[in-house]
């Protein structure tokens, strides 16, 4: 593949391109270049350039060089791609059923990353030089100086409390001399022993179990604890032990609104801030993030899913907090879990993964139960406060009166809770108003115009919204149908239509709404969760980003408004999800003093997800969910695959579908269902039709999927086929 001497004589390679390919394509290195696999370069693709990567496949020796395209520019600067992360890039594209050079592009990100920044101008001072006048402005600049060090001059003025121009005097009367810095100086190293913390003799078993597997290659742990059991305090021990290894470390996230206090919790333990890498890092501060990660200079990452392709020089330990956390699962381009994802890392590059969570998913439970997984159970809460009282209210007979939506026995406890100081918490996980706006004169509802979704009504911004493709428009003084005025109603509630009655109902309380669709975005959340967490706010009405282990030591009373919301959904996982929802937001309440209590709205209290959840009762839950599960032959007993077909025409798009089955494979253990109508039928202008392939755990359903698309008829006219792997949503 690659000539001993490539200054003697033209060569060919194997690059892998980001594009929707099967595999790579064929170019020429031209003379006096040399590169190997990983090498990063860029090369012509039709009209454009790209990035791509050296790869290994062997490039077919009977092409003709002279129809062969040159590679336009290597990457010297750069490190290659090392062979670990060649391999997961096809492992996962092979799992996924993706092209490879689209999981590739999820790693080369940015052409910015793979440059070295150019250094900045910065000054020193002259030894032995002096300025012909001193004043009290030039003696304070000489004083900051006065360790020797260099400094920029827009960082200098600022320290010395001067202006840009006393800089330029001393340099002009070369007191001061212009030198080059590095554009940002390697971040500190974290010190393991900076602050070790003091564990309860639980967290101590656990976290001792975790450093042994360091010696156990490919080890896979589950951190299993109630909320507030100290579950990060254990796997920052394990983060110490890679580190003592001379080892780098990812921790995956599954919100950005999570980073915030994790930042300050690792700085207390660590000593210093991990870098981070999420969607709201700037680009300039997520190149030099990729370069540090593959020079080794960053040494910790704390990040969202999309943090596993980065290129790391020797990573040693992946964590995966809220395991359970369906934000781990990416559903567009390559549709993956991180999570899974992960532990695949771990085995190709032989390292520990700690998976980490308070309600453990149904897959990384039966992992354990089955000894692939080593389980640390953590039953108490650290602080040694206990769990918090649950209590089921009622709906059918204890509800509230027409137009209000917190029930009597709730509102009883939030005047106690308020009155002691004490903070309250109302859950409801839907954004914006009201879920439906209508008109009472001819019962128009305001429906997306690209969905088949109903327009959710923000009062805040006077505003009907899509939730699923974005398109929004301003709340009209008349019905659009029928011209009626002051005829449009608000059905159901939404966090911004509890927040009303709880500023009718409690005017002097400090009240906060906590949801990711509100203006200032990422930064807003941040500051906002902090006002919480210092108890700024009596009470807070909040969707389920507020469920996601967060600390508010304040926090006593939880109210769950609807209880049921998320089981009127056809969905394999639904029950598992309301647990796992419920069982964290209630467990945000008396984490730190005890005597939380929680209270679950619903109208069906004899549910067996509500019922475990009164009762404390973990183990019945996942229990009777496994046997369910199994049972049905549903992951992780069975694999499952959902294909959906999509087109801007319905009718075509559904005929396609159904033609695509009939070029199903016969497989007896295989069943396939639909295609149907999705549960959004139509997203973004495009109408959509599901089909969901169900077979046996030990069968090889890639290999079956790729048999049906080869001899499935090949999307025209805007249609589109894609393929996910273990669904974890179906809609």
């Amino acid at each position: 593949m690659f000539d001993d001497d490539p200054l003697q004589r033209e060569t060919i390679a194997s690059v892998m391109v980001p594009v929707a390919v099967p595999g790579p394509y064929t170019y020429k290195v031209p003379p006096g270049v040399s590169v190997v696999p990983g090498t990063i370069v860029r090369v012509p693709l039709g009209p454009r350039e790209v990035l791509g990567a050296v790869w290994d496949n062997e490039p077919d020796p009977a092409i003709n060089p002279k129809k062969l395209k040159s590679i336009s520019h290597v990457y010297e600067g750069a490190r290659p791609l090392d062979k670990d992360l060649r391999r997961f890039i096809d492992w996962v594209a092979n799992w996924t059923l993706a092209a490879p050079g689209m999981v590739l592009r999820m790693v080369l990100r940015s052409e910015e990353a793979l440059e070295e920044e150019p250094p900045v101008a910065g000054v020193r001072k002259i030894e032995g030089a002096a300025p012909e006048r001193m004043t009290p402005a030039r003696s304070r600049v000489l004083e900051t100086m006065e360790d020797g060090f260099a400094w920029t001059k827009s960082g200098l003025a600022h320290a010395a409390g001067v202006s840009p121009s006393v800089i330029d005097g001393l340099l002009h009367q070369e007191v001061l001399e212009v030198v080059s810095l590095p554009a940002a100086p390697p971040p500190p190293k974290p010190q393991v022993d900076f602050c070790k913390p003091d564990l309860t003799p639980a967290q101590r078993e656990a976290a001792d179990g975790l450093i042994e597997s360091f010696d156990k290659g490919a080890a896979v742990s589950l951190i299993d604890g109630v909320t507030g059991s100290g579950k990060t305090e254990v796997y920052f021990e394990a983060v110490a032990e890679a580190l003592r290894r001379d080892r780098q470390v990812l921790v995956l996230l599954p919100e950005i609104a999570l980073t915030e206090q994790f930042l300050r919790r690792f700085e207390q333990r660590f000593g210093v801030y991990p870098a981070e890498w999420h969607s709201e890092v700037s680009p300039k501060n997520r190149a030099r993030t990729w370069r540090g990660v593959a020079s080794g200079d960053v040494r910790v990452v704390i990040g969202a899913r999309s943090a596993l392709f980065l290129p790391y020089l020797e990573l040693g330990l992946i964590v995966v907090d809220e395991e359970h956390d369906s934000a781990f699962k990416q559903d567009d381009r390559v549709p993956y879990s991180a999570r899974d994802m992960a532990v695949v890392r771990g085995h190709i590059s032989r390292f520990p993964v700690v998976l980490a969570s308070a309600t453990p998913s149904i897959e990384s439970r039966v992992n354990a139960d089955m000894g692939r997984y080593r389980r640390f159970v953590l039953p108490e809460r650290a602080s040694g406060a206990a769990l918090p009282e649950l209590k089921a209210i009622d709906m059918r007979h204890q509800g509230p009166e027409r137009g209000r939506w917190i029930a009597p026995e709730l509102l009883v406890a939030m005047k106690e809770a308020f009155a002691d100081g004490a903070q309250t918490l109302l859950f409801l996980n839907r954004r914006g108003y009201a879920p439906l706006t209508l008109c009472r004169t001819c019962g128009h509802r305001f429906q997306c115009p690209h969905c088949s979704a109903w327009l959710v009504e923000h009062r805040f911004q006077g505003r009907l919204v899509c939730h699923h493709c974005g398109h929004n428009e301003k709340v009209p003084e008349s019905c659009p149908s029928c011209g009626s005025v002051d005829s449009l109603i608000a059905c159901g509630p939404g966090v911004e239509r509890v927040a009303e009655e709880v500023a009718d109902r409690f005017p002097e309380a400090r009240t906060l709404i906590l949801s990711s669709d509100l203006p200032g975005g990422p930064d807003r959340l941040r500051r906002e969760m902090k006002i919480v967490e210092e108890g700024g706010a009596d009470i807070v009405i909040g969707t389920q980003l507020v469920a996601k282990g967060h600390n508010f030591p304040k926090m006593r009373l939880v109210g769950v408004i609807d209880a049921d919301l998320g089981l009127a959904h056809g969905d394999p996982r639904a029950a598992e999800k309301t647990f796992q929802l419920l069982a964290q937001v209630t467990g945000r309440a008396g984490r730190v003093t005890g005597g939380g209590k929680g209270f679950l709205q619903t109208y069906s209290p004899d549910h067996p997800v509500i019922k475990a959840l009164l009762s404390s009762d973990r183990d019945a839950f996942y229990e009777a969910e496994i046997a369910a599960r199994q049972a049905a032959g549903l992951p992780p007993f069975g694999r499952l695959a959902a294909i959906v077909v999509s087109g801007p025409d319905k009718r075509f798009a559904e005929d396609f579908a159904r033609a695509f089955v009939r070029a199903a494979p016969r497989e007896p253990a295989i069943t396939l269902l639909g295609p149907a109508e999705a549960a959004l039928a139509m997203v973004r202008g495009r109408y959509r039709y599901r089909l969901l392939a169900m077979a046996p755990r030990q069968l090889d359903l890639q290999a079956y999927l790729r048999a049906w698309l080869e001899q499935a008829p090949r999307p025209v006219k805007g249609l589109r086929v894609q393929v996910d792997i273990d669904p974890q949503h179906f809609l």
